[in-house]
């Protein structure tokens, strides 16, 4: 019986070492989506701006929304929210996909030379890389309504990574949970339509009375939406401080994903 190994540096080796396949099967899934279509993959530039002139008609115009302890602008309010909609968007359009990720592909579990473990990685890719270009379209919302963005926006990468180890963790255990239990994938999606509204996307968590702030820092996409929130639009440096203990936690949580996931692959063959 293969003995698949679940430690640290095997989660890192594996993920190096079949960086070059994760990256074509990104590419694939990317071109697949929009395979047909008359635009191609310019809709994943299309989506975001829509959804971007959405936002900012809706909270501008008909709510006249201003963002709590932010500037008058109620064209800001729309970018502080399409933020917090592109952190959000990384994590919901991985973890939805995870509990069906190894059900969806049962050609691959029968190739016992096929790297399971990377599928995880793929749906990620495939977020990080939609969330890329939505991040570039804000960008360039920010310069034509406010002028050049502040430097702070380099850290993006910085502060997204705990939220990147994060979802990878929870879409390894999901992946493999959804193999033996089918339940798993309604769940899921229950779950994180929770997450969304429980966390502070469409109001700052100033908004909430003091009592209740502690539940909301207890979703794991409050610090990535704060944070995401304070370079990009605020112009302020992360809380390091914080970022450095949610970056330990979420490297935890990717390590026991992982270790989960390996310990149980060799029974997908046999459920699927």
């Amino acid at each position: 019986m293969q003995v698949f190994s679940s430690s640290p540096r095997e989660l890192v080796a594996t993920v190096w070492r079949n960086r070059g396949l994760v990256r074509a099967l990104v590419q694939r899934e990317v071109v697949a989506r929009y395979r047909g279509s008359f635009a191609g993959i310019l809709w994943s530039l299309f989506n975001p701006v829509f959804m971007l002139a959405v936002y900012t008609f809706v909270f501008s115009v008909v709510f006249k929304a201003r963002w709590s302890g932010g500037s008058e602008s109620r064209s800001e309010f729309a970018l502080v929210l399409f933020a917090g909609m592109i952190v959000f968007s990384v994590f919901a359009e991985t973890i939805t996909r995870a509990p069906t990720t190894i059900i969806s592909n049962p050609s691959y579990v029968k190739k016992v030379i096929f790297p399971l473990e990377i599928l995880p990685c793929v749906a990620l890719g495939s977020a990080l890389f939609h969330a890329s270009v939505s991040i570039l379209v804000w960008l360039a919302a920010y310069v034509l309504l406010f002028g050049l963005p502040h430097a702070t926006a380099l850290l993006l990468p910085l502060v997204l990574l705990p939220l990147v180890l994060l979802t990878l963790g929870l879409s390894w255990l999901l992946a493999s949970l959804g193999v033996y239990l089918r339940d798993v994938a309604q769940v899921v999606g229950i779950a994180t339509t929770a997450m969304m509204f429980m966390s502070p996307i469409f109001y700052p968590l100033s908004a909430l009375p003091e009592q209740y702030r502690p539940l909301l820092l207890l979703n794991p996409l409050t610090p990535a939406v704060e944070q995401a929130r304070a370079v990009l639009v605020w112009g302020q440096l992360p809380d390091f401080g914080m970022l450095a203990v949610y970056l330990v936690t979420s490297a935890v949580v990717a390590w026991l994903g992982f270790a989960w996931f390996q310990k149980t692959r060799r029974g997908f063959a046999d459920v699927l």
